[in-house]
């Protein structure tokens, strides 16, 4: 019934069939008019040794009011992938503190969360504690993924957040 009754007020040039990546780009054209351009601003955080044109992603990306994050592991600054499951998980959590920092936001900004595991029922316990002490209510949504593998070697666990930048 929303998406019936949202897009009789569409402008011509949105599309009438929307799906889930047009909505924001038509309810912000609508609210902003026909000058309404969608903004992406990468986010880096200032201590990283990398750059988006040397690996040709960003760690984090603002468009409307949210910020994507590129899934992160759990390696440390100095490049290396601790052996330790729980030195892994809070090197996760703390890069992705670092890049929502660069927007502004904290972990208690995350919206959705998808995790992607190897040996996820070895580790769900150890890992739902770790990430219990890093969101708060109102607590995200959450999908963990077991996976055969991850691209970063000695790697056991990839976090990809969206986190809600508030008005």
């Amino acid at each position: 019934m929303f998406a019936k009754t949202f897009t009789l007020g569409l402008k011509p040039n949105c599309p009438g069939n929307i799906g889930s990546d047009n909505l924001h780009t038509c309810f912000a054209h609508k609210m902003y008019g026909e000058n309404f351009k969608m903004i992406r601003k990468p986010l880096f955080p200032k201590n990283s040794k990398i750059s988006a044109e040397q690996i040709k992603v960003s760690p984090g990306i603002i468009s409307g009011n949210h910020v994507f994050l590129t899934g992160l592991t759990g390696s440390l600054p100095d490049g290396s992938m601790p052996s330790n499951l729980e030195e892994q998980f809070r090197s996760a959590f703390d890069k992705i503190g670092l890049v929502l920092n660069e927007a502004g936001l904290t972990h208690g900004s995350i919206v959705e969360m998808t995790s992607y595991h190897i040996g996820l029922r070895e580790h769900f316990d150890l890992f739902n504690r770790i990430r219990s002490e890093y969101v708060s209510a109102p607590y995200p949504t959450w999908t963990a993924i077991e996976v055969a593998g991850l691209r970063r070697e000695g790697a056991v666990v990839e976090i990809r957040v969206i986190a809600a930048i508030e008005e």
